[in-house]
């Protein structure tokens, strides 16, 4: 979009969340907490995965991808949201502001597909047992990764062709805290009241055929699970039960952010900050305490990790008692004089 063409506004200002000192002080430091978490969270399960043989599997291949993909989610706006919550003037340029949309909308778009294709996996897993080392191949795992971002990517482009032409010339000022389509599309200088309903249509097909192919899918599952024994069935519903939690999660917030006709509300922006830091933090959380073997794997590396610094420890003091010892028998050369 060429803001020199279509817009005089070259930056919006965030009204941001509060004015209120004590407010602000309570959502820096809750805010810093589950920001700090998620990425240690997340990045915990991609380096748990990668490193532990025994969860070299595409489940757990899907799983390391979407904790990077919250990881990523949860770095577009958090962090300005942090750094501007003391900034009596919060700005983001126009270019910023068209960025934090696409890389949102991409980065929900592949999430929606991975979260499917998760769902696959535990389908395959689960129903067709025999068939999946062939069907959930390493190849394919490859091609759904790059369909989910490819998805993702073309979903944020078409998102983004609804405001291509939008002209911006007056008011600049945002109630948020980072910057979205909902949002932006009111300060237009134009009657947008058509693309408005264009674009909630666009995001409830995508985000509600998604949420009920995701429950249709799951609940075909639990029902193939009641045929098979008890314990069998457990370990699986455990996991599936920790896939349910995150895709309510995932889709709550969205269908009160962008189908939700009704104007602005505060409740619009406690959904946005769950969304933007809340939900990439319960992920991991979710992920690791209801699955049995991300909690052994995560046990199994703490303890390698212990050892190393053990070794590390005693290969030192070693080495320290061994010069000590040197320099006790050694004899300065000014005594052969």
């Amino acid at each position: 979009m060429n803001g020199s063409n279509h817009s005089v506004v070259t930056e919006f200002v965030f009204l941001g969340l509060s004015n209120s000192w004590e407010i602000q002080l309570f959502l820096f430091f809750f805010s810093c907490l589950f920001y700090m978490s998620s990425m240690m969270g997340n990045l915990l399960i991609v380096v748990t995965v990668t490193s532990d043989p025994f969860l070299q599997s595409p489940m757990y291949f899907l799983l390391a991808n979407l904790s990077i993909i919250d990881m990523t989610f949860c770095s577009i706006a958090a962090p300005k949201m942090i750094c501007d919550l003391f900034r009596k003037w919060k700005v983001i340029s126009f270019g910023g502001c068209i960025a934090q949309i696409f890389f949102s909308h991409a980065i929900g778009g592949t999430d929606m597909v991975l979260l499917i294709a998760m769902a696959f996996d535990r389908y395959v897993a689960i129903c067709k047992p025999l068939h999946y080392p062939t069907i959930m191949s390493p190849r394919m795992c490859i091609l759904i990764l790059v369909f989910a971002w490819t998805i993702g990517f073309i979903h944020s482009l078409a998102q983004l062709a609804f405001m291509v032409n939008l002209p911006f010339c007056g008011p600049n000022e945002l109630d948020s805290f980072y910057c979205d389509i909902p949002q932006l599309i009111k300060l237009a200088c134009t009657d947008t009241y058509k693309l408005e309903v264009v674009f909630i249509a666009n995001s409830g097909f995508i985000s509600l055929g998604s949420f009920f192919l995701l429950i249709f899918s799951y609940i075909f599952i639990l029902a193939t699970l009641r045929k098979h024994s008890l314990s069998g069935s457990s370990k699986a519903l455990s996991t599936l039960s920790a896939h349910i939690i995150v895709v309510v999660l995932f889709f709550g917030p969205l269908f009160f952010l962008y189908m939700w006709p009704l104007p602005s509300t505060h409740l619009d922006t406690f959904l946005a900050i769950f969304d933007a830091v809340l939900t990439p933090f319960l992920n991991p959380v979710i992920y690791t305490f209801r699955n049995r073997e991300m909690k052994k794997a995560m046990r199994r590396m703490f303890i390698q990790f212990m050892g190393f610094r053990k070794k590390s420890l005693n290969g030192f003091i070693e080495a320290q008692n061994f010069q000590v010892t040197i320099d006790k028998f050694s004899v300065p050369n000014s005594q052969f004089s």
